[in-house]
């Protein structure tokens, strides 16, 4: 790997991960109207969870339904590409959007990856569970080895 190279050339991302209470998959504009609820919903519960420190996000007065169609469309596109992967938290019983998991490069040389997730207020009980999760699925099934876990 390059050091401008986020994952190997030929590394093939994993596209789930499955716990009893929660699965991930790949985050596109099939999730839309739930994504879009379930971060509007939670938007001080996002802004106080560890990851987010810069405030810049979620936006306090939310977004429109088109710009955030247009914001799941660049994670799917950085996806495709391998620029950055996102994945949407689904409930595992009814599908619902529960949160969001976001793997991009690093804003310093310090890591190799950075590491960010939310769960919506109304699942906070999930938001160790996940981001512990997460951990234990970068160090066996992604190629870095120093990520930051923004804080956890």
């Amino acid at each position: 790997m390059t050091s401008d190279a986020f994952v190997p050339p030929d590394f093939d991302p994993p596209t789930s991960l499955v716990t009893d209470r929660f699965r991930l998959e790949p985050l596109g504009p099939q999730h839309n109207v739930a994504d879009h609820a379930a971060w509007m919903s939670s938007i001080e519960h996002i802004r106080a969870t560890p990851g987010y420190p810069d405030g810049d996000w979620p936006p306090p007065g939310g977004m429109s339904l088109e710009a955030n169609l247009a914001d799941l469309r660049r994670h799917a596109d950085d996806f495709t590409s391998g620029r950055g992967f996102t994945f949407t938290v689904l409930d595992p019983v009814d599908g619902d959007v529960i949160g969001c998991v976001y793997l991009y490069p690093p804003a310093s040389e310090e890591y190799d990856v950075t590491v960010q997730s939310w769960v919506r207020a109304d699942r906070a009980g999930l938001d160790v569970p996940l981001a512990t999760a997460v951990a234990n699925w970068i160090a066996t099934d992604w190629p870095w080895v120093r990520p930051d876990r923004c804080g956890r």
